[in-house]
């Protein structure tokens, strides 16, 4: 078995209807692919109908299965009731929702005008609690269970510079995934959050470190496991979130990401960068003390 094979037996999410947002690229691409392997159903929305069209197409030649697009601006809460709606009447019900849709840019905060800074808010938590309240009541009202798995970031719990907007957004979210697991346990709604390191898709990383950035601030440097993440390493913790087999996780944030933030958060990590001579050099001088 390896890290780039799928992690779950055959048929582990058949008869599961599953809505992923910013569906059509990416992350929310490679995690739709493997929930259709294992046989669900899965609905893909973003704001872009031919790519959704051509992921659809794609995945159905690739792997079979039941693939819906539907184009869905997750900031409008009319065209999120929409795509519940038509999700309903395509499958009869829905069962998981994966908030993946995301917005993002690296800029010092006081160069971002208002317009800049509430559109990725908007976004990222409008986005999420939009769906999320819409899905939640949806269930609640038809008194069936449904699960909630929110993708968020190692930053949502720190902090950062230069993404301000996407860490308070984020932040957001993750509360809004914690609050949620407690409040809507007893209607059977399960809430839980990935929050991944680097795990390479062309469009955010070219968004985010565009040109000579890519290599001159190459995450790689900051994981101590030395390299980024599999994608399909991503869809294997998704599809089990999302499956019966983790019907008693709720409310927990899961990072996958080589223990990226770990290595940030320790005080004296950089010290790695000490050439062993100079090791040799202090620990003579220490012993002299």
């Amino acid at each position: 078995m390896k890290n780039t094979e799928g992690m779950l037996k055959e048929n582990s999410l058949k008869g599961k209807v599953v809505i992923v947002t910013g569906g059509g690229t990416g992350l929310g691409k490679s995690m739709s692919a493997y929930f259709l392997k294992l046989g669900a159903s899965v609905v893909i929305t973003s704001r872009n109908m031919e790519v959704l069209n051509n992921t659809a197409s794609e995945l159905e030649k690739e792997i079979g299965g039941c693939i819906l697009p539907l184009s869905c601006d997750v900031r409008d809460e009319v065209q999120v009731e929409n795509v519940l709606k038509q999700t309903v009447e395509k499958f009869g019900e829905f069962h998981v929702l994966v908030n993946n849709a995301a917005g993002n840019f690296a800029s010092p905060t006081e160069k971002l005008s208002y317009k800049a800074f509430n559109t990725i808010v908007d976004i990222v938590l409008k986005g999420t609690s939009n769906f999320t309240l819409a899905a939640g009541k949806h269930w609640i009202a038809q008194k069936v269970g449904g699960t909630v798995l929110n993708i968020v970031t190692t930053y949502a719990f720190t902090g950062s510079g230069y993404v301000v907007p996407s860490a308070c957004a984020k932040a957001g979210v993750l509360a809004l995934t914690r609050s949620l697991a407690v409040e809507w346990a007893k209607y059977n709604i399960r809430s839980n959050a990935i929050a991944p390191g680097p795990f390479p898709t062309e469009g955010a990383w070219s968004r985010l470190l565009p040109g000579e950035l890519t290599e001159q601030f190459n995450p790689v440097r900051r994981v101590p496991l030395g390299r980024v993440g599999e994608l399909q390493e991503l869809a294997n913790l998704a599809a089990y979130l999302i499956s019966d087999y983790s019907a008693y996780i709720n409310g927990e944030v899961v990072v996958i990401d080589g223990g990226e933030w770990l290595k940030g958060a320790g005080q004296f990590n950089a010290l790695e960068n000490v050439p062993p001579k100079r090791w040799n050099e202090l620990d003579k001088l220490r012993k002299k003390t």
